[in-house]
Order: structure tokens, then C-alpha cells, then sequence
């Protein structure tokens, strides 16, 4: 009886020590947005109106693309993390659907055939990004768009294709590719019979092994393809090549499945795979293989997209043919042969191909270019427009439908987001202008009157705009229109408030430059090669490494890689005034070509005289010097462990009282993390109060009133009055479950201006409307 009973106080234990919140599931999701929808009808204020500045000149990551033959000017674009959106004027006017649902992440959308007005809605980007967002299942409209039901499935966490019967608009196959940084059992293929009411699962592999495509024989609608991919994203590395890529087929609907794999690599070496299946003759099938081979060495001095040296250059996007539904395949070619670049060791986020509906040889495959072969992927060449006043197509390419009746006009999805084309391409429009979902990490100002706005963007780089931008507005003057900015796509932003030409941004991970905006890119911008991570093999810089310029001295800079760094001269030289401030697990630290530098110091703050400073690591590390780094103490006890840092606000009215954010997306873990401590870090207690279970982003103080906060979570923006312990929904006129990355009151001009992950940056003009 001893024995049993420590047994149990084992298990108990075991249990009690287990996060409640160790993975999010579909209920508990379902909960926040209920609580959500709560809170945003509560709000005093509902009704704040809050100005979209843009950008007005790109979109964002866009998912998914659907049209109908019967109607040429009838268009749904799906975006990342920006919704849903319709046209049914051919791209002059697009309006967005998804405003009021439980996420913004679509993953997969479908047209019933057999009923235009019925559309399926995957939620949850399947392309597995680093800040991609996890969805909430299926939703369904039977009147095209203008509501919308939640269907179920809302533990699969991304869906990465749907096929809707096409004679019953009830029977719909979802290909369900799970969670990104976590194994769950709900993935694999499921069906329904009664339009979402109810679903099987037809189809599963493994918890690790997710479907990230599934096609249809266009002759016989029980007859399906479906690749399965065995992925997860870690902290430190993305997707690796693991065995379990294979494909199925299933010739009774569903009921039975086998595997069709004779010819294809082993999947040791694989990873995803695009499947297609040729219209004109069915016998014939396209698989797009992320072929992780080693093909050749590098060559000497030759680098990645981001700025490292290459170790390896690996086989990337191989095409192969079957023209007997599967039986055999056979190696047709390899993309990379013929141009750069594509997609090489990052097939993962791409790997999607197409069949001309009328010309089985005539195939299209995608990466950062868009790829076309004549021979049924012997050669290809790169498909851009040859007439010269086609509009910018973008790169990045993720979606395509083509009109199986006119199949010369095609719409693809990008990362800059929707181009059509009604001629097979020789020239394009884009709507980047039409559709706010741009992909903000950061947002921070200048001090010009009226002032600028500048922020690191998903796919794009950093951009900047001026504050006066209304979307959908011309702005009069040229100067202020949004532009590209010095800076990657992931740094966090500062700009000199006594001259607002210097700018401080990085590259990527850390690659820290500065640029003097008056001057040429040749001339004005001074890289410090003591960070080039990637070239410097000991050094760790996080995706957006922490950046601050001094409060205190427009000449002092603080910059984090797993150290942290100290200029006071502008840049010209630096001392590094910390040791590894990260836990330097080995175990922890990914391998060339997927790491992710991970370990490494992502938020820095000054307290209210210099020589105070607090910085915080993607780790969950938080330290305090108060003496400019000559000693460090850690604060981190009585935090949940192993979060990430992702913002550290000292207060203004009390010296020793400061906010962290941490955020813990990256385990699949909704729980909100905000904490406040008055005694520098002593002890801690939570303020996140009555919130919604979302990922906390950014906290920041009211510039003039104690104890008003603000916060930005994955559900949108928050204030509360009576520091943390009640607070209330401003989203006002911006979507219900918009992802609110960053934020920052303009400290002379009093206007608050938030960056969302997905629908642009908004400001509100009249901070009183909220203090």
C-alpha cells in the first residue's frame, strides 16, 4: 500500500507539474474567443475609430487563391495571417470577410463546385513559418461570405488543402497538417458527408506526420492523392528532413489507403511535397519532391538568403512524373539546374506545382520564383512577364488557381500578395494596393513634424511611412509615402531623435548596420562586422535581436546578440559589457543548413538614469545591471521558465517598477504572460488580469497617467486603468482577432500607433478618446 501510494504521489506530482497550458487545444481556444467576443462587446470603446496608414504598396504572405470559370470577375484570396478577402469586380474593390472570426490565419480556402456561393475555410497557415499563427479548424459560408459558421476540426492547428466533392457541396476532404511546434494526433486527411457537421478521420500516419496536400482525380471523385509530411519547427531549427514523406492513394473515397511510393527518394532525406494531377489526362500525376540530398559543395565565399556562409547546397525542388496514377514515378528534373533561386534548403515553406488544365507537359512550380516547364519538368525556365508594362509580380509564391475553361488567366498568391494575369502571364496586375494584410514585427518613430513610422516587414525588409498616410488615400507629398527603409526584415528599428537620416537596424539575426539616410546605400550605410553572425561562427543573434539607442545619449547604442554590446560614440567602437546572458544549451542549438539561432538576447530596456539596464533572452532569461555592465544580476525567479523575452517596459513613475511580455507561441501555449515587479525584478506578480488566453506581444505605460497600461496580444489591443488587474478590448474598428505585434506612443505628438501582424499599422489620432 506504501508503494502504491508513492506511486500515485509521483504520478500527481508529475502532474501538477505539467503547464495547464503546455499546449493549446481547440477548446480552449474556442474559450478565449468567446471570452474575446465578450470583452469587445463590453468596451466602452467598441466604436474607437482608429486610421489604417498602410502600407499601401504591398500586401502580405498570401495563402490560398480561388476563382470560378462562370464568373471572371469573382476572386477569394486567403492571407497568412490578414483573413479572408473577396472581389467581385475582378480586383478594383476587395472587401475582407474574416473580421469577426476567431483567427485571421487561413490556410486553405475551396469553392463547391457544384454551388459558387458555398466556400470552405481552412484556418491555420500550413507554410509553417517562424511567426506564422495556428488556426481554429474549419469554417463554412453558404452565402458566399456574408456569414460564416465554425464547422469543427479546431484541434488540427493548420490546414493545408481542402477538396470539395464535385457534385456535393456536403462531402469536403481537409488535409490537416497539425500543429507547428508541437506533435498532436489530429492531422492527417479527414472527411465529412453532412457539409462539417460531423468529421472522420480517413487517413493518419503519426503524430508527427501532418497532410500538407491532397488532390482529386478530376474523372472519378473517389479517387484522391495525399501527401503526408513528418515536420515540426523548433525554437532553434527549422523543419528537418525526417522519415515518414510519403504518399497515398485511396480509390474507394477515403475508406482505404496505400502507399505509391515506387520511385520516389527515400524520405530520410525528403521533406515536403507538392502533388498534382493532370485535368486533360488523369493517368498522369506531378509530385514537387524537397529533395534534401547533398548535390555539390559550395563554392568559395558563396552565401544563403540570409547572409550566411553555405555549408552544403542540397538538391532542393526535384520534379517527378507518374503517368500511371501512382504506380511508379519517375525523376524528371531539378529546378535548381536551370535558375536561382528557388527554394533550396527551404522547400518547406513552398513546394507547390501545377498542370495547365488543357497541356499535361505544361507545368508551373513555385518557389521565390515562379517556375514553368514544357516538357513535363525536363527543363524550365523562369516564368516572369515579357510585357514591360506589366505590374511587379513579387516573389515568394505560395498559391495558383488557374481557369480550367481560359486557362490563360491565372491568379497566384505571394508573399507581396495577389497578381492576375488574363493572357498566360506575358502581363500582370496586382492588387498590393487594394488589400492592407502586410506582416509588421516592429513599429518606432522619428521626431520630424509630422513625424515617420518605420517597421520591420514579414517578406519584405523594413519600410517606412509617415504618420499623416490614410490607406486608400494618395498622399500629396512623394516624401511621405511608405517606402523601403534601411533594415531587414527582422530588427528591431531606432532612429536618432536629433537627426532622423541616422537610422540603426540589422540585417538578419543581428547583422546590425547603420545607415545615414542622406546620403546613397553605397555611401551611407556603415556595417559592423563584429556581428556577422553566420560568418562568425561562435556568435547567436535572434530573429529580432535586441536594439535600443540610449534615452539618455543619441550617441549611445545597446545591441544583444548572446552578449550584450555597448557604443557610445555613434557606433564607431564597442565593448561588450556582458557574458552569454542565455542558457547555452548545447541540446538546444540547431545544425546548418535549418538552425535557427536560438539562446540569444531579444529585448533590451533602460531603466531612469544611465548605467540601469535590463535585458531579456528568447530563453526566458531577464538580468539587471545597474552599473552599465560592469556586474549583472539574473531577476528571473518566480517567472514561468523557458519563455520567450519579447518586451521589457521600466516605468516612468517608479524607478524600481518594471513590465516584462513573455510569450510562449512557440511551444503551442496561448496562456497570457504579464508580469509587473516594483522592486527590480525581486519578485513578480502576474497582470494579465481578465485577458483572453492569447500570446502577449508588446506592454506599454500611458505617457501620462500612472496606471493605465496597454498591451498587444495575438487577439488584438487592450487597456487597462487599474494596472493590470481588469482590462478592456480596443480593437475599436480593427479586426476581432487581429494579432497586435507592437506599439508606442509618439512622446511629443501624444498619438498612439500600434503594428499588427497581418492588417498594417493603425494610429490613433486622439489618445484621449482612451486616457
Amino acid at each position: 500500500m506504501r508503494k502504491l501510494i508513492v506511486m500515485l504521489a509521483v504520478v500527481l506530482l508529475s502532474a501538477a507539474n505539467t503547464p495547464l497550458f503546455a499546449q493549446a487545444t481547440g477548446q480552449q481556444k474556442l474559450s478565449a474567443w468567446k471570452k474575446q467576443q465578450a470583452l469587445l462587446q463590453q468596451s466602452p470603446y467598441k466604436n474607437l475609430q482608429w486610421r489604417l496608414t498602410g502600407p499601401d504598396n504591398r500586401s502580405g504572405r498570401s495563402t490560398d487563391v480561388a476563382g470560378v470559370s462562370s464568373d471572371v470577375n469573382l476572386y477569394y484570396a486567403a492571407f497568412a495571417t490578414g483573413g479572408l478577402w473577396k472581389t467581385t469586380d475582378g480586383g478594383n474593390n476587395w472587401q475582407s470577410l474574416f473580421d469577426k472570426e476567431a483567427t485571421l490565419s487561413i490556410g486553405n480556402i475551396a469553392i463547391a463546385p457544384s454551388d459558387v456561393n458555398t466556400v470552405y475555410v481552412g484556418t491555420g497557415e500550413a507554410n509553417i513559418f517562424r511567426a506564422s499563427l495556428p488556426g481554429i479548424g474549419m469554417y463554412k459560408t453558404t452565402n458566399g461570405g456574408k456569414n460564416f459558421q465554425h464547422i469543427g476540426l479546431e484541434n488540427t492547428g493548420t490546414i493545408a488543402r481542402i477538396i470539395v466533392h464535385p457534385k456535393n457541396a456536403n462531402v469536403v476532404y481537409a488535409a490537416a497538417s497539425g500543429n507547428e511546434w508541437t506533435y498532436n494526433r489530429d492531422r492527417g486527411v479527414y472527411m465529412t458527408t453532412d457539409g462539417g457537421k460531423s468529421w472522420k478521420q480517413i487517413l493518419f500516419e503519426s503524430e508527427k506526420s501532418g497532410c500538407i496536400d491532397l488532390v482529386m482525380d478530376p474523372t472519378d471523385p473517389n479517387t484522391l492523392y495525399a501527401s503526408m509530411w513528418n515536420r515540426i519547427r523548433k525554437r532553434w531549427s527549422d523543419p528537418m528532413p525526417e522519415d515518414g514523406d510519403y504518399i497515398y492513394k485511396t480509390t474507394d473515397g477515403g475508406k482505404t489507403w496505400k502507399q505509391i511510393v515506387k520511385g520516389l527518394p527515400t524520405t530520410k532525406m525528403t521533406g515536403r511535397i507538392g502533388l498534382a494531377v493532370s485535368q486533360s489526362n488523369p493517368n498522369t500525376l506531378y509530385a514537387f519532391v524537397d529533395d534534401h540530398t547533398i548535390k555539390r559543395a559550395p563554392k568559395p565565399g558563396e552565401t544563403d538568403s540570409y547572409e550566411r556562409q553555405v555549408q552544403k547546397v542540397v538538391i532542393g525542388g526535384a520534379i517527378y512524373r507518374s503517368s500511371n496514377k501512382g504506380e511508379s514515378w519517375e525523376k524528371m528534373g531539378e529546378v535548381h539546374d536551370f535558375f536561382k533561386p528557388f527554394s533550396g534548403t527551404y522547400g518547406w515553406v513552398f513546394s507547390q506545382i501545377r498542370v495547365h488544365p488543357k497541356n499535361e507537359n505544361r507545368i508551373y512550380a513555385f518557389g521565390v520564383s515562379k517556375a514553368i516547364s514544357e516538357d513535363a519538368g525536363k527543363t524550365w525556365k523562369e516564368w516572369e512577364p515579357s510585357d514591360t508594362t506589366s505590374d511587379w509580380t513579387h516573389g515568394d509564391n505560395h498559391a495558383m488557381w488557374i481557369d480550367p475553361v481560359n486557362p490563360d488567366r491565372m491568379i497566384v498568391g505571394n508573399d507581396g500578395g495577389i497578381t492576375l494575369t488574363h493572357n498566360g502571364g506575358v502581363k500582370w496586375k496586382n492588387f498590393f494596393d487594394k488589400i492592407p494584410t502586410t506582416q509588421f514585427y516592429t513599429v518606432t518613430y522619428d521626431m520630424e513634424t509630422p513625424f515617420n513610422i518605420y517597421g520591420a516587414v514579414q517578406d519584405e525588409g523594413t519600410m517606412g511611412g509617415n504618420e499623416t498616410n490614410t490607406f486608400g488615400t494618395a498622399q500629396t507629398e512623394k516624401k511621405k509615402e511608405w517606402r523601403m527603409a534601411p533594415g531587414g526584415e527582422g530588427t528591431q528599428i531606432q532612429v536618432d531623435p536629433q537627426n532622423a537620416n541616422i537610422v540603426y537596424s540589422s540585417t538578419y539575426y543581428g547583422r546590425l548596420m547603420k545607415t545615414d539616410m542622406n546620403k546613397g546605400r553605397r555611401d551611407g550605410v556603415k556595417r559592423f562586422t563584429l556581428f556577422d553572425v553566420g560568418r562568425i561562427d561562435s556568435l547567436r543573434g535572434e530573429w529580432l535581436a535586441g536594439t535600443i539607442l540610449s534615452k539618455f545619449d543619441n550617441k549611445t547604442i545597446y545591441h544583444g546578440l548572446q552578449h550584450l554590446y555597448k557604443s557610445t560614440d555613434g557606433g564607431d567602437s564597442w565593448q561588450r559589457i556582458s557574458n552569454d546572458l542565455s542558457y547555452n544549451n548545447k541540446s538546444k542549438m540547431g545544425v546548418y543548413p535549418y538552425l535557427i539561432y536560438h539562446q540569444a538576447i531579444t529585448a533590451i530596456a533602460e531603466g531612469n538614469q544611465p548605467g540601469i539596464v535590463y535585458a531579456g533572452t528568447d530563453d526566458g532569461r531577464i538580468w539587471l545591471t545597474m552599473n552599465d555592465g560592469t556586474a549583472w544580476k539574473e531577476i528571473t525567479k518566480g517567472l514561468p521558465a523557458n519563455k520567450h523575452v519579447i518586451k521589457i517596459t521600466p516605468s516612468k513613475y517608479q524607478a524600481s517598477r518594471l513590465y516584462v511580455a513573455l510569450n510562449d507561441r512557440r511551444e503551442d501555449n496561448n496562456a497570457v504572460y504579464l508580469f509587473v515587479s516594483d522592486n527590480y525584478g525581486a519578485t513578480w506578480k502576474t497582470i494579465a488580469g481578465n485577458l483572453p488566453a492569447s500570446p502577449a506581444n508588446v506592454i506599454i505605460e500611458d505617457t501620462e497617467k500612472e496606471n493605465i497600461l496597454y498591451c498587444g496580444t495575438d487577439f488584438g489591443a487592450y487597456i487597462t486603468k487599474d494596472a493590470g488587474k481588469t482590462w478592456q478590448a480596443i480593437n475599436g474598428t480593427m479586426p476581432a482577432s487581429v494579432s497586435v505585434n507592437d506599439m508606442f506612443i509618439h512622446p511629443r505628438d501624444k498619438k498612439l500607433v500600434i503594428g499588427t501582424y497581418g492588417r498594417g499599422v493603425y494610429v490613433l489620432d486622439d489618445l484621449n478618446k482612451l486616457q
